[in-house]
């Protein structure tokens, strides 16, 4: 079985888990930046990954559009950001970035990325110094407000090479 994986990291915690998962499938790998969706074809498996972006998958686009070529195929989507897994996470990714159609092919799943502001490009800095000052007008503070203020400072990363099992197993299986 032929996979490839594709991806698109703007702060390199998408990008790691997709380096895990390529090695673990012995998979090719591809930025999204250099590949072209016409060799893609040529797989068995297709996976994409993303981080998250306003609960957007930055780059999905690319997949979606061009679902009609992967009749077949496994399409396997993962998306990276810094919040922890839950179902009401999954579910809303999920319904924001795939119509229900779409979800009857692609399998998601999310994996837990990091934050690292000094990575980021200005434009995303500016959102997300808007983001800061938001939340730190608010009277009282969650414990997730007050760890999301404190990433900003520090950098963190929860990326784990355990978190891809699941979707190892699944191309396997």
């Amino acid at each position: 079985m032929k996979t490839v994986v594709i991806y698109k990291s703007k702060t390199g915690f998408t990008k790691k888990y997709a380096e895990w998962i390529s090695e673990a499938l012995s998979a090719d790998i591809f930025d999204i930046s250099r590949v072209d969706i016409n060799v893609v074809t040529n797989y068995d498996t297709v996976i994409y990954g993303g981080s998250l972006y306003a609960v957007g998958i930055i780059g999905v686009k690319c997949i979606t559009k061009n679902l009609d070529k992967f009749k077949g195929k496994k399409v396997v989507v993962f998306a990276t950001g810094a919040s922890p897994s839950s179902e009401e996470v999954i579910r809303e990714v999920k319904d924001k970035n795939f119509t229900p159609e779409e979800q009857k092919y692609v399998q998601f799943f999310y994996l837990r990325g990091g934050f690292d502001y000094s990575k980021m490009k200005p434009f995303d800095k500016a959102l997300m110094t808007l983001l800061k000052w938001k939340i730190k007008m608010k009277k009282e503070l969650t414990p997730e407000a007050r760890g999301m203020l404190a990433m900003y400072d520090k950098p963190v990363d929860f990326t784990r090479r355990k978190n891809i099992d699941e979707i190892i197993t699944y191309v396997n299986s």
